[in-house]
């Protein structure tokens, strides 16, 4: 087979363990003897409230000033015990479940930080005297605490300290396990299961980061697929695909292969499937047949229409859709979600070379649709169109949503932190949006707007990859031209899919965002 790729076994070598490693988070009835206790600390009617914290730790409310607690969510402070031990107060702001992702997350970087003070493996540092472990903790939840708190506080526990470092050094020590503590007669149960299905968005989450982290020269197209593929295999009933560059060219995927054509490490498409046992098409109480496709470049020089060398070392997570998509499907199998999902990740690499496309080519896709490429750089709806085409053809499913890193206008019109959403069904859209709402992901809905749909339109070809007019609009109506007329979603993550400084569970690089609610809008069809 053409082209080269870094083995498993020497990708081992080089990259941390993936996936990473989650925080153990327990709810449990009482409080233990010996683990470091983190108190939150609300804000009450516009005050900070230190009573429950005074009285957990048995102190006086002047020395919790004196450390300077405040009811900033995500704020932490260290309490000095009377017999040497210590806690944490943690503001918890008005209770809301973003405050509560922000406590999570504090926590999580205050233990790392604590810990820092050992040796660095893995065992006690002095002070923490017989606690259970040095990388547990115990959270005292308030008495109104409900499902939606512990999974905000689990998602920010999981993810705030989140880490994808290449080093020689030893992995330094982390929160390993929290434990949640419910107030006296609280749905121990109910509490439970609100974990469980966190743990899983944050599952999601971390693996989506953790493969748009890892850099381009392990992550080529071949190891990005047959590291989602063993990873899926690993689940039972997910089953998965990986199809080379030969399958490819036989079976007419001329986007994806102009895209990857110059590159020395050839293009793949995965194919995810999660098929449970339903009730018939059709038939009442039957759930949808959802297609996820993500666009899963794993470098963009820009090709021949070559981007800046300012800030191009970013592009090894251009894939960051095929990585959420990735995990929002391991997560939708381990939940064992009773809807019919299939993914499909096209993955290439767009670079310069002899054999790379050039603007002014005519690219014939899957199913025989023709582009007339106006920009090298445009190259994440070359693959898409592809895949969607297949998805339509191949799995006739009932609604489509794409993810991408599609557009920098899209980065410009919405931001860092809030993802764009342009669907031809707006039910479907807001199905997204409330997914997104109920993880703690922020959207915004974008138009289709019909009177740049003739500029999609091209003289020497069936449609233009670059039509005048406003970036993220006219993307999303030449991935349009695809689907069909089913209903469909396409989502642009362009800007909250890397952040340059952490803030609530986000951490500096990779996100993961769109994973969870990806897993959530699944789920939606279930109820």
């Amino acid at each position: 087979m053409p082209g080269s790729s870094v083995s498993a076994s020497a990708a081992d070598s080089v990259l941390p363990v993936i996936p990473t490693s989650l925080v153990d988070v327990e709810v449990v009835e009482r409080q233990r003897e010996g683990v470091p206790t983190a108190v939150p600390v609300p804000d009450v009617d516009g005050s900070t409230d230190l009573a429950a914290a005074a009285a957990t730790f048995e102190v006086d409310t002047v020395l919790l000033e004196t450390v300077g607690a405040t009811s900033s969510a995500g704020e932490v402070r260290t309490v000095p015990m009377a017999d040497g031990r210590f806690g944490w107060v943690v503001g918890s702001g008005s209770g809301e479940p973003a405050s509560w992702r922000r406590v999570g997350a504090g926590l999580a970087r205050a233990v790392r930080e604590r810990l820092g003070e050992g040796d660095g493996d893995g065992t006690e540092p002095e002070d923490l005297g017989d606690a259970l472990d040095a990388d547990y903790v115990q959270v005292r939840l308030p008495e109104d605490a409900d499902a939606d708190t512990v999974t905000a506080l689990t998602l920010g526990l999981s993810l705030g300290d989140y880490r994808f470092r290449v080093t020689a050094k030893p992995t330094p020590p982390r929160l390993r396990k929290a434990l949640l503590v419910a107030a006296e007669g609280a749905d121990t149960a109910a509490l439970s299961e609100a974990v469980r299905r966190a743990h899983q968005w944050a599952a999601a989450t971390a693996l989506a980061r953790d493969l748009a982290n890892a850099p381009s020269n392990v992550k080529d197209p071949a190891w990005f697929t047959d590291t989602a593929a063993q990873l899926a295999r690993a689940i039972p009933g997910l089953e998965a695909t990986v199809r080379d560059e030969k399958w490819l060219g036989d079976h007419g995927f001329g986007g994806i292969l102009a895209v990857g054509g110059g590159s020395a490490r050839p293009p793949r498409l995965l194919e995810l499937s999660w098929t449970p046992d339903l009730p018939a098409s059709g038939s009442e109480g039957s759930a949808p047949h959802i297609v996820l496709v993500g666009k899963g470049i794993t470098f963009d020089t820009g090709g021949i229409s070559i981007k800046p060398a300012d800030g191009m070392e970013l592009m090894r997570t251009d894939m960051s859709g095929g990585g959420a998509v990735i995990g929002a499907m391991l997560s939708i199998a381990r939940l064992e979600l009773p809807v019919r999902v299939t993914a499909l990740v096209p993955a290439a690499e767009n670079h310069v070379s002899g054999s790379a496309y050039r603007p002014g080519d005519i690219v014939r896709h899957y199913g025989g649709t023709t582009t007339e490429v106006g920009n090298t750089d445009a190259e994440g709806r070359m693959v898409m169109a592809d895949a969607l085409a297949y998805a339509v053809r191949r799995y006739e499913p009932d609604m489509l949503v794409d993810v991408a890193t599609l557009t920098g206008a899209m980065k410009v019109a919405l931001g860092l932190r809030t993802g764009g959403v342009l669907s031809t069904d707006e039910r479907l859209g807001d199905r997204v949006r409330a997914a997104g709402e109920r993880t703690g992901e922020s959207w915004w809905p974008m138009p289709l707007l019909d009177d740049h749909a003739e500029d999609v339109r091209s003289e020497i070809a069936d449609v233009r990859q670059t039509p005048p007019g406003p970036g993220g609009v006219t993307a999303g109506l030449f991935l349009r031209e695809f689907t069909s007329g089913l209903p469909w979603a396409h989502l642009d993550i362009a800007g909250p899919a890397r952040a340059d400084k952490p803030y609530a569970e986000v951490v500096t690089g990779a996100t993961g965002f769109a994973a969870r609610t990806l897993i959530e809008f699944v789920a939606g069809f279930t109820e």
